[in-house]
């Protein structure tokens, strides 16, 4: 049976080099028979585009971007019931790809597009995220508080580095501007603690940043989200733990915990800055003190 798939493209990912690679996967598109594109035009367009997609009874609806791209095509399609829900695809042409790397699909663009109209589905798990005063969205690979999201705010302003080097460099500024630690409760269904919390990041897959692997035993279809949280340390020990996170063995540090949940809350006594997938939920001048995180076992299915 033919899929009917609608293709959400973004033309700015990847820093606006997104075009060139787009024109490549015509031909594969054009040899399955055709699908429907639409570019998005402003921020949470993919989002609207996404749940119209749904209404219009799609098979398939096609990320066919980076994981900004993802993040809102998900939140999209959760806005529609489960028995009229779309299956996801994803084609990697992002900074970072993570979401992609992490749930299996080929970072050749050329051959995820293929997978787009002949894959199997595999259901993942995806979160979703409540501030204290009830604004909400789905997140389906990463989640950080604090230093993390501040990296990804500084992300945003670097032009002439991508990928990988992009994400490395706003670290680097991070640490160097930015090394706020307030005191956090955190309270999930397995434990309960207080700590001065310089980052916390809630992972449904092991990789972020284009290659730094913060929750290496992560796996987004297991029910469960694995958690890194470093507490407050000095600037010259968050270098040395640079390298660790990138290998993921960051854990074995006394600054660093690890752990597992399904549902967490966390106030804060200051503002925190939040990123979900790598967009901004709360940037610089957030009033966020509070947050509730909570699984969604299986509840999308991704064609890998």
């Amino acid at each position: 049976m033919t899929r009917r798939v609608k293709l959400i493209f973004n033309p700015h990912a990847d820093r606006g080099r997104a075009w060139n690679m787009a024109s490549a996967l015509t031909p594969i598109i054009e040899q399955r028979g055709g699908a429907s594109w639409s570019a998005t035009e402003y921020p949470e367009h993919a989002t609207e585009l996404a749940e119209q997609a749904a209404r219009e009874g799609y098979d398939v609806v096609a990320a066919v971007g980076g994981d900004g791209t993802v993040h809102e095509v998900v939140n999209g399609l959760m806005r529609t019931p489960a028995d009229k829900r779309p299956a996801l695809a994803a084609v990697p042409i992002g900074s970072g790809n993570d979401f992609c790397n992490n749930i299996g699909i080929n970072p050749l663009s050329e051959q995820a597009m293929d997978r787009v109209f002949e894959g199997q589905p595999r259901r993942i798990d995806l979160g979703l995220i409540t501030d204290q005063d009830g604004r909400s969205e789905y997140w389906d690979n990463t989640l950080g508080i604090g230093f993390d999201a501040t990296v990804t705010l500084y992300s945003y302003a670097i032009t002439r580095l991508q990928g990988f080097s992009m994400y490395l460099w706003a670290v680097i500024k991070t640490i160097i501007r930015n090394h706020d630690a307030p005191q956090m409760k955190i309270v999930t269904d397995s434990e309960q603690f207080d700590a001065r919390v310089l980052m916390f990041v809630a992972c449904n897959g092991p990789r972020e940043g284009g290659g730094f692997h913060v929750a290496p035993d992560a796996v987004p279809d297991d029910g469960l989200f694995h958690y890194a949280m470093i507490e407050h340390v000095s600037r010259a020990k968050m270098f040395r733990l640079i390298p660790e996170v990138m290998n993921g063995t960051h854990g074995r540090f006394k600054d660093v915990r690890m752990g597992s949940f399904r549902e967490l809350e966390l106030t804060s006594e200051r503002p925190v800055t939040v990123h979900v997938d790598g967009e901004i939920f709360a940037g610089f001048t957030s009033e966020v003190t509070g947050l509730k995180i909570k699984i969604l076992p299986q509840a999308l299915n991704v064609i890998i």
